[in-house]
C-alpha cells in the first residue's frame, strides 16, 4: 500500500484474522506508530496486540532489515518518482526474501531467544 494509516491497518489486521486457522490466536508485537495505537484501530477477536514500549527500537527486529534495505539497495540514491522508488524497494525485498538465513541473522533477537 503506497499509505500507513489506520484504515491501511485496520484491513491488515482483518486480512491477519482471515487468513488463520479456527482456534488460533495471534499476538502481534507492534511499534507505536500513530495507526498501531490510532482509536480508529479495529482488532479482530482473534488478535492480540503487545505495544512495545515507546522509543525502542532496538527491541524491533524488523528495525534491522530496513537498516539493511536502506544500506544495501535504497540509500544515496535518486528516484524519478513514486514509481521508481516503489520498484526499486520491491527489487530490494525480493532480493532480501531470498535469503532466509539473511532474514534469521537480521532479526535474531538476544532478548528472545528461550535458551537465555
Amino acid at each position: 500500500m503506497p499509505t500507513s494509516d489506520t484504515g491501511c491497518m485496520n484491513l491488515y489486521l482483518a486480512e491477519i484474522s482471515r487468513c488463520v486457522a479456527d482456534g488460533v490466536h495471534v499476538v502481534l508485537v507492534m511499534d507505536r506508530a500513530g495507526w498501531h495505537v490510532s482509536r480508529g484501530l479495529q482488532v479482530p477477536p482473534n488478535i492480540s496486540v503487545v505495544l512495545l514500549p515507546p522509543y525502542s527500537p532496538e527491541l524491533n527486529p524488523v528495525e534491522l532489515v530496513w537498516l539493511y534495505l536502506k544500506s544495501h539497495y535504497l540509500s544515496n540514491r535518486l528516484y524519478a518518482d513514486y514509481d521508481a522508488l516503489l520498484d526499486a524497494g520491491t527489487e530490494a525485498w525480493n532480493k532480501l526474501i531470498a535469503s532466509p538465513r539473511l532474514i534469521s541473522s537480521l532479526c535474531k533477537a538476544t532478548w528472545a531467544n528461550s535458551e537465555n
